[in-house]
């Protein structure tokens, strides 16, 4: 199991949370999807077949682009 934090600037609103959460908790391999509308950020928790690129491919997609990832 790994855990990555992303910052991500486009978030803005409760509808931004619903949406990376609803988005990224789809995607096979995804346990959990926890964003912040305080901070920016996304806490997602995950496993194989999900990954770090596929992850931040879907983000993009779904133009929330993450900018970078924070280590704890």
């Amino acid at each position: 199991m790994t855990t990555v934090t992303y910052s991500i600037p486009a978030i803005h609103c409760g509808n931004c949370i619903r949406t990376i959460e609803l988005e990224v908790g789809e995607l096979q391999g995804v346990q959990s999807v926890k964003a912040d509308e305080g901070t920016r950020k996304v806490e997602i928790t995950f496993h194989a077949p999900a990954s770090e690129q596929t992850i931040k491919s879907l983000l993009a997609e779904i133009n929330y682009p993450a900018e970078g990832l924070i280590t704890l």
